[in-house]
């Protein structure tokens, strides 16, 4: 691919091929954003190119960024001295420090050779910082530069790593053989792992995992750098290699990041299945190894119980450094970062993790940047930098989904119940401090289980509940009703996170199974050992059984109750204003449920925007944008000066579109799916007779999305008794979104096949009917380009249920907190008239997917004719719109549009 650099307002902008204009504008505002350092909400249409827009904008500023940085450097450093009012003006890297320090008001009257002492002392420092960095950044480029020439360097380093291994083995069996006999130890083989280590302080702040202190002193400076993030790993993968392709490819230190389930390269921890699982356990053996470490310089006194805890054998320091440098070297996506961690034995979690400082481009999910404790567990600074959310058109739902939390009462259950059998079991070897929060957590999990309206030392399965229904609570209320407003939940949840306890808990049950019978009140968990039972099918009896043996590992484990409810508890801790407590009670215990309402996802976005230099929010479909700019940035403290919008038209012709809004039928039924209107037989009747006639003169694949699987359902079920199922099956095969997900695949493969064949074999089957739902599994990340989408349908308009109490209070708060603008809807009301366009918008994005590609829109509800629901489509369909008030002139221009695009070219 040819590389076609573009000069734009006297930028370069590097392109594999000469871009389309909309491209050029985007990358310019792109550019001016970073530079400005601003919040940009960007919309580009799908197949505008807008990966490799954001690639090359984003990556030339970063390339001019860092070219300016070296030249002041270089001058500083050539000179031997720097105007601090210069370097205020135009700050150096890593300089803030020294920025705080001139900025401080000195006393009145202060001598002056004080005050030439303190500027020349801040220059030096500056001067010894700026020599320190040119060295690292030296040596990191010719550690770089001889791994891309030298690659016997690799193959040595691999030998080298052997030998190390074979040599850790052989000193591993003489440790074995040399070892002493169990000596007066009661607990069985490999059981001490299970008991909690002594929790020394509350205020205890050392890191349970990561790398060593010495290790930490070693880490480099984190350079200026993009973090870019997306949903899914499939599409953070078309992502990278999108910028292996760019000209950008072979120059840039790139890095993707991932979970231990996507990354693990150790097998006995990937069996675990479960990530929380396999991340407790990842600690776990880290702080084994640092543990291990430790105690090896005093006089080990307590060697005996660490022998059974291994160290994992992938986590080497000089191993992941090798493996960081060649992540480094060469741009990769998350397969070939595990199959390089796999070859040189080293862990790709952590190795990437290690290349986070020098790297230029950070790639990774979602979850990993909008999350603040799993942002700092992964290393990732955002101070001054730049983050690029991209596919965010759903940002605010993610956000509140990542922070919500719920447990059903088989959960709270369960969980005490094997905490109380843990406690009967170890209580004598625990420390008073573990025991005193082990009671607290007892005591959280019975309170719970008492505002449901349940009894925690029955079966939940059976316990019917004599009063059943949903409210909701503020947090403090649920503190006070649950009467735990007297425990200070900021300390459990550090316990928790400290002690692992909910790790330690699993391994005891995964060890013996269900229960184990206690001595002191057998009569009182008899049900609870049935119920417990019913939960792990394959274990019988109430003894405890044998220990499972390695081979017996079940391919996915479930995760400990307990790791549920941790989440639950760290939500509790949200501000009182910020949240809401949804009480479920159904007909049993163990389907009722306690959920965590996150009200204000901005409180959690506010750090993001306040600490980076700039950020990008774009996606395919972004409108309407209001909801970004009220719900999530002013909600986040940021000014309306700071925010750009930008929305490029899309690179198809405009004569290759047709949206239409119809407000009429055949039979001039007024179109109007309200709740209250769209089960009447004439409007589902209307409807079947409106395909029947799209489907005569569209070609391929018509998609019709219906607002729900239910109303699709009675739908379906009026026309195969009023015969127009049949009358539609006579033009257009007719497929249906299927409810499982693991059936999406089949379906869409039948519907291609079935287009595919109509269009060699030109018989009286035209193509395929695909009947949607919208919000289901065909409304987003779909594409249906060319034949498979030449008609999008949309029928009604697909509105929340506004009974929800979810979405009743979500409206109550942001009637209290957002300010309402004179002549507009409530910000309540606007709410939910966004959520539903939002859902349309996605549907219909759906076609049109290339500059050759065409297709006509239909929305079918004269509702979509108001003024103010038309401003809220994405700009390059609203232009094109055309409301028709009765079907004739509608039906009559669908039929000239698909004849001109179908006809010979």
């Amino acid at each position: 691919m040819a590389n076609k650099a573009q000069e734009v307002g006297g930028i370069q902008f590097p392109f594999p091929y000469v871009p389309y204009s909309i491209q050029k504008d985007f990358m310019t505002e792109l550019y001016q954003v970073l530079e400005a350092g601003k919040i940009g909400i960007f919309e580009s249409p799908t197949g505008t190119g807008k990966s490799l827009s954001l690639i090359c904008g984003a990556l030339s500023w970063l390339r001019d960024f860092e070219q300016k940085k070296h030249q002041e450097e270089a001058l500083v450093l050539e000179t031997g001295t720097v105007s601090l009012n210069e370097e205020k003006a135009q700050p150096l890297p890593h300089s803030s420090s020294c920025q705080d320090t001139t900025d401080t008001l000195r006393p009145a009257g202060e001598p002056d050779w004080v005050t030439q002492f303190v500027q020349k002392k801040e220059e030096r420092d500056l001067m010894d910082r700026l020599k320190e960095e040119r060295v690292r950044k030296e040596k990191r480029e010719d550690r770089l530069q001889l791994l891309r020439s030298n690659v016997q360097l690799k193959y040595a380093a691999k030998r080298a790593r052997k030998e190390e291994e074979e040599l850790e083995s052989l000193l591993r069996l003489s440790r074995e053989m040399l070892a002493p006999g169990a000596g007066n130890e009661q607990l069985e083989s490999g059981e001490e792992d299970l008991v909690l280590a002594e929790y020394e302080s509350d205020g205890d702040t050392r890191a349970a995992c990561g790398v060593d202190e010495d290790e930490d002193d070693l880490e480099e400076e984190h350079v200026t750098k993009i973090y870019y993030c997306s949903r899914t790993h499939s599409q953070l993968a078309q992502f990278v290699h999108e910028v292996q392709k760019s000209p950008f490819g072979k120059d840039t230190r790139l890095v993707s990041l991932g979970s231990r389930q996507n990354l693990c390269v150790n097998e006995d921890v990937k069996r675990l299945g479960s990530v929380q699982l396999i991340n407790d356990r990842c600690m776990e053996m880290q702080r084994s190894k640092h543990e291990k470490k430790s105690r090896a310089e005093e006089e080990k006194p307590k060697r005996r119980r660490q022998e059974g805890r291994a160290a994992c054998p992938f986590y080497n320091y000089e191993q992941m450094q090798l493996l960081r440098d060649e992540v480094l070297v060469e741009v990769k996506d998350i397969e070939q970062l595990v199959a390089l961690g796999k070859g040189a034995r080293a862990c790709p979690y952590y190795g990437s993790r290690f290349a986070i400082p020098a790297a230029q481009l950070v790639v990774l999910p979602y979850q990993m940047l909008l999350h603040a404790a799993t942002r700092q567990a992964a290393g990732i600074r955002l101070q001054g930098q730049v983050v690029i959310i991209d596919e965010a058109h759903n940002l605010i739902d993610t956000i509140t989904s990542i922070h919500s939390a719920e447990v059903n009462g088989a959960q709270l259950c369960q969980a005490h119940c094997q905490l109380l059998q843990y406690m009967e079991r170890y209580g004598k070897r625990l420390k008073a401090k573990n025991l005193v929060y082990i009671k607290q957590i007892l005591y959280l999990l019975e309170k719970f289980v008492t505002v449901l309206g349940g009894n925690i030392k029955q079966n939940p399965n059976t316990q019917s509940l004599s009063q059943t229904g949903t409210e909701l609570k503020t947090i403090n209320d649920f503190l006070f009703h649950s009467q735990i407003d007297n425990i200070n939940l900021f300390k459990v949840q550090r316990y928790c996170e400290k002690s692992m306890v909910s790790r330690k808990l699993f391994g005891f049950t995964e060890r013996y199974g269900t229960v184990l019978s206690l001595t002191r009140e057998p009569s009182k968990l008899t049900g609870f050992q049935h119920f417990l039972q019913s939960l792990q099918p394959g274990v019988t009896g109430a003894a405890p059984p044998a220990p499972v043996e390695e081979g017996e590992h079940r391919v996915l484990q479930p995760s400990s109750p307990l790791m549920h409810i941790e989440g639950f508890l760290a939500a509790l801790t949200t501000a009182n204003q910020d949240g809401r407590i949804l009480v479920s009670r159904q007909g049993s215990l163990s389907q009722s449920s306690l959920k965590f309402l996150l009200l204000n996802p901005a409180v959690h976005f506010a750090q993001v925007v306040k600490e980076c230099r700039a950020v990008v929010i774009a996606g395919g479909t972004m409108q309407p944008v209001s909801d970004f700019r009220e719900q999530l940035l002013a909600c986040a403290g940021v000014g309306a000066e700071r925010v750009v919008e930008f929305s490029c038209g899309h690179v198809i012709p405009p004569d290759n579109i047709l949206p239409l809004v119809v407000c009429s039928g055949p039979s001039n039924q007024q179109l109007e799916f309200t709740y209250q209107k769209r089960e009447l037989p004439q409007m589902m009747d209307e409807t079947g007779r409106i395909l029947c006639n799209l489907c005569n003169v569209v070609p391929g694949g018509v998609v019709c999305f219906f607002p729900s699987y239910e109303y699709l359902r009675k739908v379906q079920a009026r026309w195969e008794q009023s015969g127009l199922l049949a009358r539609l099956a006579i033009k257009k095969k007719i497929f249906q979104e299927p409810k499982r997900a693991n059936q999406v695949e089949q379906v869409l493969m039948g519907y291609s096949k079935c287009i595919k064949c109509c269009g060699q074999v030109m018989g009286t089957l035209t193509g395929a009917l695909l009947l949607s739902v919208v919000g289901g599994k065909m409304s987003e990340g779909i594409n249906f380009s060319d034949d498979l989408g030449r008609c999008v349908v949309m029928v009604g308009m697909p509105y929340p249920n506004i009974k929800s109490l979810e979405l009743q209070e979500k409206m109550a708060y942001l009637d209290q907190t957002l300010p309402r603008a004179p002549g507009q809807a409530p910000p309540g009301k606007a709410l939910v008239e966004n959520l539903c366009m939002k859902a349309v918008n996605q549907s219909i994005g759906r076609a049109i997917r290339h500059q050759k590609d065409f297709a006509s829109i239909v929305l079918l509800d004269q509702r979509y004719a108001r003024p103010h629901t038309l401003t809220k489509l994405p700009a390059w369909i609203r232009d094109h719109v055309e409301v028709k008030a009765t079907f004739g002139p509608a039906f009559a221009a669908l039929r000239k549009f698909h004849r001109e695009k179908s006809g010979p070219s």
